[in-house]
């Protein structure tokens, strides 16, 4: 399994404006990191998932965008799996 998620983090990290990317499990546990993504945000990646799926628990799992005027984190939860994207801004 651990060879599936680097394969994973490597594809994502290849593209072109990704700088980083991070899978968690639902408690907050970093899976695997790559990039500009520091596993010591796993547990807020998995709290802000959580929490923003409350908002509406009968729907499928959000797509959360974070930005700022430079980046940009992309938060996803797949079954047990959160991923979060990180991406610098391009003008």
């Amino acid at each position: 399994m651990e060879r599936n998620l680097e394969k994973t983090l490597d594809e994502i990290n290849t593209r072109e404006d990704t700088i980083g990317c991070l899978l968690s499990d639902h408690a907050g546990l970093c899976l695997a990191a790559k990039g500009d993504a520091s596993s010591d945000s796993a547990g807020i990646i998995a709290a802000i998932s959580d929490l923003v799926g409350k908002l509406e628990p009968r729907l499928p799992s959000p797509i959360i965008s974070l930005q700022n005027e430079t980046k940009q984190c992309i938060i996803h939860r797949q079954g047990p799996v959160i991923g979060a994207v990180y991406k610098n801004i391009v003008e």
